[in-house]
This record gives structure tokens, C-alpha cells and sequence, in this order.
């Protein structure tokens, strides 16, 4: 590819993500307030989040819960909030593979740590993953508040969740790209909400 196109590419891609981003933030806020607002209840009483993903959206499962265990930032230090990323332990997740099926492995996870009135969390583009749709059917048996944070149409999950947030896309690079930034500014209202400014 000569460089004139890969430039435009990349002028392209960043086009196409600020105009999404505007949109995004346009449609999404008031059910991001939504959101913000449930988690902040939810752990003001004792409750937790458990987060789920698959593929890069494991790896932000896992961005997510670091930064309610952790902070957002430096300049508000305050105390961990009560986060657990289900896609970060390789032997409970090779072990409920190996025994029950991948389709298990986060539902697994679910029947044995969430507790009535705790948040199932699911990051999905698609929203069609078996083992996200298996965890939000593990959820509801425990009767577990289910949300996800999805792109497209919402798939299947966007159907059975209690509560979500579609981004208004078909590029997978794109919805995760929005993805991080809602979920920054979800922790950022959670901790303006139990912390305060």
C-alpha cells in the first residue's frame, strides 16, 4: 500500500471514530447515567461487579475491574471497589473448559461467586457469544442484576439483559473503541457517586 493511502487510512479511521464517538456519547448518556447509577447502588449496599468478555473484550473485562479495584486516576485516591474480571483466571477458566465446555466457563464462574442483588457485567460486540448468553442464564437463576455494554444490533444478549448500552456500529475495532471510553467514564461517575468529587 503506497503511503498517500495508508495516510488516508488513517485520517479515515480517525474520521470515522470522532463522528461515532459524537453519536455514541449523543444517544448513550442518559442510559450511561443509568448504568453509573445501578453499579453505584449496587456496591453502596455490599454488592459486586463481576465482568465478562471474550477476545479483546476479555482483555477490557479485565482494564475494567482494575480500575474499580484500583482508581481511574491519580488525582482521586479512594477506596477499591469491589470488581472481579471472569476472564482473568487460566486455571478456573482451563478447568471449566476442559470439564463442562467453553460455553460454561463464565456461568460456572457466576454460580459460584455471584451473590443475590450483585452485578453480572458482559462486554460483547456481537452480542451472540454462548458463553456470555450461558452467564446472563446463570446470572438470573441467582437473581443477579445483568447488564452489557454491546455493539451492532445487540445481538442475542442485548434481548436478555436487564439493562444495556448498544454502540450504534458495525466495525468491531470501532465498537471496542467506544467500548473503553464508556467504560472510563462509567468508573468515573461510580466513583463521583460513592466518593464524591
Amino acid at each position: 500500500m503506497h503511503n498517500n493511502n495508508r495516510r488516508q487510512l488513517i485520517l479515515n479511521a480517525a474520521q470515522e471514530s470522532a463522528l461515532l464517538r459524537k453519536l455514541a456519547t449523543e444517544t448513550l448518556c442518559d442510559q450511561l447515567l443509568v448504568f453509573a447509577e445501578k453499579i453505584s447502588g449496587v456496591i453502596g449496599v455490599g454488592g459486586k461487579l463481576l465482568i465478562c468478555g471474550n477476545g479483546g473484550s476479555a482483555a477490557d473485562s479485565s482494564h475494567f475491574a482494575a480500575e474499580m479495584i484500583v482508581r481511574l486516576t491519580a488525582l482521586r485516591n479512594r477506596q477499591a471497589l469491589p470488581a472481579i474480571a471472569l476472564s482473568a483466571d487460566t486455571a478456573v477458566l482451563t478447568a471449566a473448559g476442559n470439564d463442562y465446555g467453553f460455553e460454561q466457563i463464565f456461568a460456572r464462574q457466576v454460580q459460584g461467586l455471584g451473590q443475590i442483588g450483585d452485578i453480572l457485567f458482559c462486554l460483547s460486540t456481537s452480542g451472540n457469544s454462548p458463553n456470555l448468553l450461558k452467564a446472563v442464564e446463570s446470572a438470573r437463576e441467582k437473581n443477579l442484576i445483568t447488564m452489557a455494554l454491546l455493539g451492532g444490533d445487540g445481538g442475542r444478549l442485548g434481548r436478555m439483559v436487564d439493562f444495556k448500552l448498544i454502540i450504534p456500529h458495525h466495525s468491531v475495532q470501532r465498537i471496542q473503541e467506544e467500548q473503553i471510553f464508556l467504560i472510563h467514564l462509567l468508573v468515573e461517575l461510580v466513583e463521583s457517586d460513592l466518593v464524591g468529587e
